[in-house]
């Protein structure tokens, strides 16, 4: 077979309707061959005529979707030197948009005999790996278009797409933890109901299962081990595994989960891993980037190129320095956002691709190559702010257009509800939008990503019935995940039938779901939270493919009541601009002739905060005024938005505390809307007026207060305040 010389752009393999042009970039290469291969898995190779600028390309006339290919490198072999070319590994294009097969653990996969890591193993590893897959690029977007919901109206939902769907009993068995699971109408009215407007998933690129959990017999569930950053996984498509899946559905599959959550008006946020791929440390397999180009693609010990520059905990760190390297990322962005038309990416560990030599940089080359990208640029970017390198811990340091994961919020609100002392100021700065972290470079209060729970750690149910970690089913003797978990147990760990631990573990869920929710900034959700899903104490469920990780949906019976609040506060945060301000607070009024701040605080006592209280070290109560008519915010039209003003009281003792309300000039009546003591959440008609209350089944008047009157607000609760009587 004959190969056209065809073009040096795109890079990968690309079907233009008549025949396919592959082409590949490898600086140190001397030679490289297309490999083709038949269903039998019969090897075809084609040598690249061409070279142009480091990238080999060739154009096949009838070559087209479906068809199986990788590429062999001829160069030179000296790891020393950070060479690690041998033709005799099959090797998957960083480019590919699809891929089959798996990777077996063969000691063909690795460059070196078992035993002797200095030495060169030639066996072919071509039967032993996955193979990129030529796909069909056309798809029926119909009417499709992006949601483009505004940083201050996102409530995100970070979901796996397997975990999420593959025990809903409403779900068809063979969608169940697949793209379509996720698609399906079952779970996108769930989503709707709740009022999420954005999932976040966590890694959809191709990634590969590590032998040392296949042989303890888990799996890499949570997919931070990724191999090919243009192809969505194949193990989440319908028929994974089977006879009957055809190479390359996946990516129509994956197409139509998007299109089917933009006609709900619920974006798809990726999470994506650019810090470091699956070949792991110089005991790698040889599997793409490495027998390609590894002085690129990798950053490698100067002073000795065999080995590689570890930032992330996974043996490498991709090489942000090289051009190539960020090509490929840039690409892949720009390909996911064009072509499956995601609305945004979540960057684990991102702290790792700004050390462009040693110490993390917010000027790095590739915020310049973001920030300038007209196409990436408009797209959420939400960064992890930090890796496992020195000076990695990098939150509130990222440059503007940036949001961040706001770790300190997370464990802010973890200590001030579990009564850690010395936390007030700081508990009040991270609710309010962390001006602290991100207001000076310019940043609104929605730069911070707020959570209470990701997938890395505990679940909420189990925040409050854990002192300690409990990881024993990983294998690796309780010594994997964090230890610094900022749990409380509520007096028993793990499961009791004690029914005042169990009330108290409830009211703990709704105080943290309802602080997360009606916080200045952007809400996150882990998947399952709301209806109280547990992992039994594991704070480390990276690899429990099982009913350890997933969604137990029996879950919505026993705890639809959870349900039922979460859903009714996300309402009420989707119904109130002040909880969702687009502006740092003043800390004064706004307007002249405003008598009333945007913001006040007060004691439990009703008098405003002194210096002296906020610097208590055993302050555990706080009230905070939020005042409606100062949100200094405008709407799409140019309107100033306008809003009813409420009173939050938090109280974090283990008593019950007499809240005396403000006087008549900040209100004359006060209406209880969200109690977390008793579950209760106010409804509200179309005008705006309170109705009555949704707790469960437990329908009852509102509570009103009159100005400078009292109300209890119970031990470790929360309140929340409309006001019902204009200021007097």
């Amino acid at each position: 077979m004959q190969a056209w010389p065809g073009s040096p752009y795109p890079l990968g393999a690309t079907y233009d309707g008549a025949g396919t042009n592959f082409t590949l970039f490898s600086e140190a290469a001397e030679r490289v061959e297309l490999c083709l291969f038949d269903a039998a898995g019969h090897e075809t190779r084609v040598r690249l005529p061409e070279v142009d600028g480091f990238v080999w390309h060739g154009y096949l006339p009838g070559i087209g979707p479906g068809q199986q290919y990788g590429f062999r490198v001829h160069g030179p072999y000296e790891p020393a030197a950070g060479l690690r070319h041998n033709p005799n590994k099959l090797l998957l294009d960083p480019y590919a948009k699809a891929v089959t097969g798996s990777f077996d653990w063969d000691e063909s996969l690795f460059g070196y005999p078992f035993g002797d890591p200095d030495g060169r193993n030639d066996a072919d590893s071509a039967a032993h790996t996955a193979k990129g897959v030529v796909i069909n690029p056309f798809f029926d977007w119909a009417n499709d278009r992006p949601p483009n919901t505004p940083y201050n109206e996102t409530v995100i939902y970070e979901a796996h797409v397997r975990g999420l769907t593959i025990a809903h009993p409403e779900i068809p068995e063979a969608l169940r933890g697949t793209y379509s699971g996720l698609a399906h109408p079952t779970m996108i009215d769930y989503l709707v109901d709740l009022g999420v407007t954005a999932v976040e998933l966590m890694p959809v690129h191709q990634f590969l299962h590590d032998d040392v959990l296949l042989k303890r017999g888990l799996r890499n569930y949570w997919g931070y081990n990724t191999i090919a950053y243009l192809a969505p996984h194949d193990g989440y498509a319908a028929g994974a595994g089977t006879t009957n899946a055809a190479p390359g559905n996946q990516v129509q599959e994956f197409k139509a989960m998007v299109r089917a959550l933009h006609e709900a008006g619920i974006e798809v946020i990726l999470d994506v891993v650019y810090n470091h791929t699956a070949e792991g440390n110089h005991l790698g397999p040889t599997l793409s980037m490495r027998g390609i180009d590894n002085e690129n693609y990798y950053r490698l010990v100067e002073d000795d190129m065999r080995y590689y520059m570890d930032y992330t905990g996974t043996g490498n760190s991709l090489n942000v320095r090289s051009p190539h390297t960020l090509q490929l990322i840039m690409d892949s962005l720009r390909y996911w956002v064009t072509e499956m038309r995601i609305d945004g990416f979540r960057f684990d560990l991102a702290a790792t691709l700004a050390r462009e030599f040693y110490d993390v940089d917010r000027l790095a080359t590739f915020f310049d190559l973001v920030h300038q990208d007209p196409v990436i640029s408009q797209v959420k970017l939400i960064a992890e702010p930090w890796d496992v390198g020195p000076g990695g811990y990098q939150v509130g340091n990222f440059p503007p257009l940036w949001t961040e994961w706001n770790g300190q919020y997370r464990d802010t609100v973890r200590d001030f509800w579990r009564g850690e002392p010395a936390t007030l100021g700081e508990f009040a700065s991270r609710i309010t939008g962390s001006s602290d972290l991100y207001q000076d470079d310019g940043r609104r209060p929605y730069a911070s990503i707020n959570f209470v729970t990701a997938h890395d750690g505990f679940t909420l149910h189990d925040l409050v019935s854990y002192n300690h970690k409990h990881n024993e089913a990983n294998g690796e003797d309780n010594r994997d995940g964090a230890d610094d978990n900022r749990s409380w147990n509520c007096g028993t760990e793990g499961p009791t039938d004690d029914e005042k631990i169990t009330d108290l573990r409830a009211r703990q869920r709704r105080n943290m779901l309802a602080t997360l929710l009606l916080s200045q900034g952007v809400p996150m959700l882990l998947h399952g939270d709301e209806m109280g899903r547990t992992q039994q104490g594991n704070n480390n469920g990276y690899c429990q493919d099982n009913e350890l990780s997933w969604v137990d949906w029996s879950l919505t019976d026993r705890n639809g009541d959870l349900i039922e609040f979460t859903r009714a506060v996300i309402e009420m945060r989707h119904n109130h601009p002040v909880f969702r301000r687009r502006r740092y607070f003043a800390g004064r009024p706004i307007r002249r002739g405003d008598e009333l701040r945007d913001i006040a605080w007060f004691t439990p006592g009703g008098e405003e905060m002194s210096e002296q209280d906020w610097e208590s070290g055993f302050g555990r109560s706080i009230v905070v005024f939020l005042n409606g008519d100062a949100i200094g915010d405008l709407d799409r039209r140019g309107e100033r938005v306008r809003d009813d003003s409420f009173l939050l009281c938090f109280n974090a003792h283990d008593d019950d505390i007499e809240t005396t309300l403000p006087g008549a000039g900040y209100g004359t009546e006060w209406s209880v809307v969200v109690d977390t003591g008793s579950g209760e959440v106010l409804a509200e008609s179309g005008g705006g007026v309170i109705v009555g209350v949704v707790a469960g089944d437990r329908p009852t008047e509102p509570r009103t207060i009159a100005a400078n009157g009292t109300v209890t607000t119970a031990a470790r609760s929360l309140l929340v305040l409309q006001r019902t009587g204009a200021p007097a």
